[in-house]
């Protein structure tokens, strides 16, 4: 039998990641390569 405490623990945490990754607020932005430029970012 499968332990229902494992399935909802791990489960649990599941959701609990994916809202924290949806509340972050730079999901939807992307830099471009023009912006790095722009800003002197040694990464461009």
């Amino acid at each position: 039998m499968i332990d229902n405490f494992a399935l909802g623990l791990s489960h649990g945490l599941m959701v609990l990641a994916a809202i924290l990754l949806l509340r972050r607020r730079d999901l939807d932005r992307e830099r471009s390569p023009r912006d790095r430029k722009q800003r002197g970012d040694p990464g461009a």
